[in-house]
């Protein structure tokens, strides 16, 4: 194989990578406190607290914030952590 053949391959590989991540979208509400909200994604997305702080203010102001970008396999089960906490969340691509 040429080296430009194989260079394409590994762009293809490469992007197809890339489009099967998704997104996992915070979604603004009334309900949660700033420190619950920050508390969870600590908890449950492994942010640390600046990291979790910026989403907090960025999803107040914004009304949402993409959160963490993974496979779906990844995002599936801190979704579900995060639902069941009372946030609303969702995978977006």
């Amino acid at each position: 194989m040429t080296k430009e053949k194989l260079k394409d391959k590994n762009s293809e590989s490469l992007n197809e990578s890339i489009s099967k991540n998704k997104i996992l979208i915070l979604h603004n509400d009334e309900v949660n406190t700033f420190d619950f909200v920050i508390d969870s994604l600590v908890d449950i997305c492994e942010h640390d607290e600046i990291q979790a702080e910026q989403c907090a203010v960025i999803t107040h102001h914004k009304g949402k914030c993409d959160v963490k970008k993974a496979a779906f396999e990844v995002l599936k089960p801190m979704k579900d952590k995060l639902s069941s906490k009372g946030l609303n969340v969702t995978i977006e691509d």
